[in-house]
């Protein structure tokens, strides 16, 4: 299912076929360097692909999309929405045979877009490791602020959208700790 098309891509559930090419981009250590928490054997990415290949665009549950190149269908990077408590979590990726071609900053735009469309009170949130300069501009260029760093973890928070209670809780949470890259 397409979840919604760009001028140069489409947003659709993924499909057992791009399991091959989440691995790749899931095991370059141009990606992985800044990643956490993501499944990197292949036959963890074809069951996390069978998983999600029913996804459908909501605030119900997390879903996970590919970014794929509109006339080929060919992905070139993934997204995962995670809504929870008001708030929407975004996760990206792009392949690094794709990255510097405004493929994230086109299909972000228009699924933030989209999703406040249709969430408008909903809270938009981007984490990401404190030495991803790409994503930090990507995301301020997007128009998410920077809120801080947070030291448990071990993460920038991006927040666009954010009510006031929740800039105060980040900059609680961002307060200077001990070894906290703040301090360097």
């Amino acid at each position: 299912m397409i979840f919604l098309e760009t001028p140069r891509l489409m947003l659709r559930t993924v499909a057992p076929e791009d399991a091959a090419a989440i691995h790749g981009w899931r095991n370059d250590p141009r990606c992985v360097r800044y990643q956490r928490g993501q499944v990197r054997e292949y036959g963890e990415i074809a069951a996390l692909v069978e998983e999600h290949r029913d996804d459908v665009f909501s605030v119900d549950a997390p879903f996970m999309a590919v970014m794929a190149l509109k006339d080929i269908s060919e992905p070139v990077g993934e997204i995962v929405v995670m809504p929870q408590d008001g708030a929407i979590s975004l996760g990206f990726t792009v392949s690094p045979l794709h990255q510097r071609r405004g493929y994230a900053f086109e299909a972000l735009t228009a699924l933030t877009e989209l999703l406040h469309t249709r969430f408008p009170h909903w809270e938009f949130l981007c984490f990401t490791d404190p030495e991803n300069v790409p994503s930090m501009a990507l995301l301020t260029r997007l128009g998410y602020r920077d809120l801080g760093y947070v030291p448990a973890m071990d993460s920038r928070v991006f927040g666009k959208w954010v009510t006031g209670q929740t800039e105060a809780e980040i900059a609680r949470a961002a307060e200077v700790s001990p070894g906290s890259p703040e301090e360097s």
